[in-house]
């Protein structure tokens, strides 16, 4: 094999992987909008969940200790 062969089928080879690269990246997106729209109402909860532990994350980071500590025991007896 020739040194411009082995050039030839590197480019290829290259080539030939950015394409199954890019068809496997569009066949992970969402095809309807129906899916677009379940998709966003899954992240839109799930952010509003996220938000609800980021509040009492800082409630817990800026109550006195002594309150902290209570409403930690009571969740432990729940």
């Amino acid at each position: 094999m020739s040194f411009w062969t082995a050039i030839v089928l590197i480019v290829l080879i290259g080539a030939l992987v950015k394409y199954m690269q890019g068809r496997r990246e569009s066949d992970d997106l969402p095809h309807s909008r129906e899916e677009t729209t379940v998709r966003e109402a899954e992240l839109q909860n799930e952010v509003e969940q996220l938000r609800e532990r980021v509040k009492v994350l800082e409630r817990i980071a800026t109550d006195p200790a002594r309150r902290t500590a209570e409403e930690i025991e009571k969740l432990r007896d729940e």
